[in-house]
């Protein structure tokens, strides 16, 4: 990515999660890196090109763990080029692909293809997540240490949960060789298969086939048993209980190293929503009865749960229009996710812009071990520019994502992203957006 010319940003909110800073100031960027913070003017460069960013937030660009578009493969849920501007449109600089496509991310070429498609598609940075298992398949060992030196940043059955329990166990052994983590979906899939929605109340009353709590809660305490057994890397990369978020509070409590992450549907969502039949509310986790939700928004408070990712799962029209028990599990978020947060997270006061920023950006740095998640003067400049109090409509054929699987249609939010810059470009202007 060659940078364009220099940007001076002023009279901007600066937030930067490493470093707790949150102030008025204005930032220097040169040759897409940044240069500097509240230079005066005879410090700055020639032919500096300058924005007013007055009334907004400026932050370190997005980083998401949990994407799925469906290239190579399913082209008609979402494509690398549509999924990346989608990603820029939310504020995303950078997404790591999930190796669920057809043919899965199992072999050194498929993680190079990922890589070469992000390049020439030329929008946010694109990483890949290599398979854990050949095929997805849970019987067998990827070649993990191809799938390292072709550039996967990280390992995934995702969204499959990693059922064979003594694969998992050479897997973290075997990753931790290569400084790899590696990252699990917790769920007994013997316990939840064929269920559509949370075993509870509402499920009884809509006669929805079941998912269990339980089937996240034992999945959850193996993966954590094995972690602390082997010294492995892990990252789990849904959790939605409150049994599982009572799992890693313990857990981080005997400083067992390990993330846990969970998507924003189930940040604000609960099963309620399933009352309407709509199978756009037909994720995996599902959305949870109140009580859980709580206690996720517990562990989001006190730092239980580290990430918040999107849970990007584009599904086309035709297969989102079948009964509920025969559609498939997702939604899309990459567009609505920092919106969701702004929301229903740092409006109400559970999370502060500095802590949703560390969620949503430094930690997934940090974890992927990849640039961002900062506004360090001589990192590479990927941020985002939010405009947080103005309200917009969602309108799912308007968004840049090819799929309209969303439950939020017609929904209003808080939050604009009004501008995104990758490596010192900038990559999205909010032109389209319209408020409510």
């Amino acid at each position: 990515m060659q940078p364009e010319s220099s940007w001076l940003i002023e009279n901007a909110r600066l937030v930067d999660p490493s470093t707790g800073m949150d102030r008025l100031g204005r930032l220097l960027i040169v040759d897409g890196r940044f240069a500097g913070i509240d230079l005066s003017d005879g410090d700055l460069p020639d032919q500096v090109q300058r924005m007013d960013a007055s009334g907004c937030i400026l932050g370190p660009g997005l980083i998401d763990l949990a994407t799925e578009f469906g290239e190579p493969g399913r082209e008609e849920d979402e494509t690398i080029v549509t999924g990346t501007t989608a990603a820029l449109a939310g504020g995303y600089t950078a997404i790591a692909l999930s190796s669920n496509s057809e043919p899965p991310i199992d072999t050194a070429a498929s993680v190079e293809f990922i890589r070469q498609k992000g390049v020439r598609a030329d929008n946010c940075r694109v990483y890949a997540l290599g398979c854990v298992s050949k095929n997805q398949s849970g019987e067998s060992l990827a070649e993990i240490g191809s799938l390292v030196e072709a550039g996967a940043v990280a390992l995934s059955d995702g969204p499959r949960p990693i059922e064979n329990t003594a694969l998992l166990r050479r897997a973290l052994e075997y990753c931790g060789m290569f400084d790899r983590v590696v990252f699990d979906h917790p769920e007994i899939a013997s316990l939840s298969r064929g269920g559509v929605m949370h075993e509870g109340l509402e499920q009884l009353k809509l006669g929805l086939s079941p998912i269990p709590a339980e089937a996240e809660d034992l999945a959850t305490s193996r993966d954590l048993r094995l972690v602390e057994a082997t010294g492995g890397r892990l990252h789990l990369t849904s959790i939605s209980t409150s049994g599982s978020v009572e799992l890693c509070r313990r857990a981080k409590a005997r400083g067992i190293p390990f993330t846990s992450g969970i998507f924003i549907a189930n940040a604000h969502m609960c099963d309620t929503l399933m009352r309407t039949f709509d199978a756009n509310c037909k994720v995996n986790p599902p959305l949870r009865s109140p009580d859980h939700l709580e206690a996720c928004l517990e562990g989001l408070r006190d730092g239980t749960i580290d990430i918040i990712s999107s849970g990007h799962r584009p599904c086309s029209l035709e297969k989102k229009m079948l009964e509920i028990d025969a559609a498939p599990f997702g939604m899309i978020a990459l567009e609505t996710a920092l919106s969701q947060v702004i929301t229903h997270l740092i409006r109400p006061g559970i999370l502060t812009w500095c802590q949703a920023f560390e969620k949503m950006s430094l930690n997934p740095a940090k974890l992927l071990g990849q640039p961002g998640g900062s506004l360090t003067i001589g990192q590479p400049a990927d941020f985002t520019i939010i405009e947080p109090d103005r309200q917009w409509q969602v309108d799912a054929t308007a968004l840049q994502s090819k799929s309209y699987n969303t439950p939020l249609n017609g929904t209003s939010l808080y939050g604009i992203v009004l501008s995104t810059f990758v490596a010192g470009r900038k990559r999205w202007t909010a032109l389209a957006r319209t408020a409510s």
